[in-house]
């Protein structure tokens, strides 16, 4: 259970798949009548089955910040094992809140409603499997979507000859600085700076990269990852993501200065 499931963090993708959901369980109640619907008359269906597909949608988008929770939880990977914890949690509370709906605004004071063990095996039970692949689906395709997305967006910082290189989100990159014939890269991994020595030249990742801005003749800066300038000894230098201090030669300091004071 511990396999890689894709992750989307993106509300509007969820707000996509809840509103699918609204409509998939209102044509299925439709077409299916598993709640004796066929006793509605006339416009009555599309006065109360919508409520079944409005709870749907509730408690799908009720449930999605446990989403958030578990990946803080699990390091920021997200598995088929969180898929389906997330997955149990929005089944019991999209059957309390169907349940409501059933007693509360469908059959209201009725002496002889379904019980709660025939509405779970005859009904929601059968429902869910008939709903759930459409969650599923959608929420893999937003997914590999998303990941796609990202790695489309990564950098890659190549090697010279057969050393090897560095592909990362350019808003992991911190910093870069050059020690002799390498670069010492301090990127994020999981919110923990990491750091890779790579065969290269400071002056080549600069050119390939030009959001980057130089600081130092040895040093090269991601700028959203500053946070403040400090002087010491009459010496300017950045302090940026992680307490990472970056010197500030006289060459740079006007450019440097302008950058973040625009």
């Amino acid at each position: 259970m511990n396999i890689k499931y894709p992750f989307d963090p993106i509300l509007k993708h969820h707000i996509l798949i809840a509103l699918g959901l609204a409509v998939w369980i209102f044509l299925f109640l439709v077409f299916t009548e598993p709640l004796d619907t066929d006793a509605f008359v006339g416009v009555e269906k599309f006065i109360y089955l919508p409520l079944y597909g409005i709870a749907g949608a509730i408690a799908y988008l009720f449930v999605l910040p446990l989403q958030r929770v578990i990946y803080k939880k699990s390091n920021k990977k997200w598995t088929l094992l969180s898929e389906v914890t997330f997955g149990l949690c929005m089944f019991l509370f999209g059957l309390a809140l169907s349940r409501c709906v059933y007693l509360y605004i469908i059959v209201p004071g009725e002496p002889n409603p379904y019980t709660l063990g025939y509405f779970l095996s005859s009904i929601y039970l059968p429902a869910i499997l008939t709903i759930f692949p459409i969650i599923a689906i959608g929420r893999w395709s937003f997914g590999r979507y998303f990941e796609k997305k990202l790695e489309d967006q990564k950098i890659e910082i190549a090697g010279e000859g057969t050393y090897e290189g560095l592909r990362i989100s350019l808003n992991d990159l911190v910093a870069i600085k050059s020690e002799d014939n390498y670069i010492e890269v301090s990127y994020l991994n999981r919110d923990v700076v990491k750091k890779q020595l790579i065969r290269n030249k400071l002056s080549k990742i600069e050119a390939d990269i030009p959001d980057l801005l130089r600081t130092h003749r040895s040093y090269l800066i991601n700028p959203s990852h500053f946070q403040q300038f400090k002087m010491d000894s009459g010496k300017l230098s950045l302090l940026l993501t992680s307490e990472i201090v970056i010197p500030v030669s006289k060459t740079y300091t006007e450019k440097v200065k302008g950058t973040f004071r625009q």
